[in-house]
């Protein structure tokens, strides 16, 4: 499902106009990244959680030239499925 959809989908169940529907799923979408911008967990019950991972700085090497490169560490934000979507994915 692209996002477009998803507005569509939002504004045609609650009978919101798309432009209110873009702003909530913006609004959702900016808090979400804010709160995993600063180390917290989001957990949506019956969903999943999302979080972030903390990767220290390695040694990699470049592929094309052989070169070893410094690569410095990074935040990935990650998502964990909740048993009851592992359970519901899985079903007939």
């Amino acid at each position: 499902m692209k996002r477009s959809e998803l507005e569509r989908e939002l504004s045609a169940k609650f009978g919101l106009q798309p432009q209110q529907s873009e702003q909530i799923i913006d609004t959702v979408i900016n808090h979400m990244t804010d709160v995993l911008q600063g180390g917290g967990r989001i957990e949506i019950r019956g969903f999943g959680s999302f979080f972030t991972k903390v990767y220290k700085p390695y040694s990699g090497r470049n592929p094309r030239t052989g070169e070893t490169v410094q690569v410095p560490s990074k935040k990935l934000p990650h998502f964990r499925p909740s048993k009851e979507l592992r359970k519901k994915m899985n079903e007939g």
